[in-house]
């Protein structure tokens, strides 16, 4: 399972200071983007090199507790899913050990160009295999 670490700052909470619901999705997204990185496909790559993006289709999520300014969170990842077109992914928010929100997340591969359905280079596909 990946896990990156996520600081809670002003910008990422309401007047009250706890973490607006929508800012969960930027923690999920950003999550996944150093999850791709530490397989060596960066965005940019997955993009310029291979054509590919990657678009969430459909997330099922839940807020069990909230995140409160400027607490250390973890938010890890793993592959659920793995088929030719797309990915399922479970998440998890965490502050130490309590769980405050879950999610699972589909995940589309994308042509960059056109933004239709494709397959999943066979390189990524196979990195995506291993943990």
């Amino acid at each position: 399972m990946f896990s990156h670490p996520v600081r809670v700052y002003w910008e990422d909470t309401d007047a009250g200071g706890v973490v607006y619901h929508a800012q969960y999705l930027a923690f999920f997204e950003r999550a996944r983007t150093e999850w791709l990185r530490a397989r060596g496909y960066g965005q940019a790559l997955l993009r310029d090199d291979h054509g590919l993006v990657f678009a969430v289709r459909a997330m099922r999520i839940d807020f069990r507790a909230p995140a409160r300014l400027d607490d250390a969170l973890e938010v890890t990842v793993a592959l659920r899913q793995r088929r030719r077109a797309s990915l399922v992914v479970a998440q998890e928010l965490r502050r130490g050990g309590q769980l405050l929100v879950d999610a699972e997340v589909r995940l589309a591969a994308l042509d960059a160009a056109t933004f239709r359905p494709r397959g999943i280079p066979d390189i990524l596909y196979e990195a995506l295999e291993n943990p």
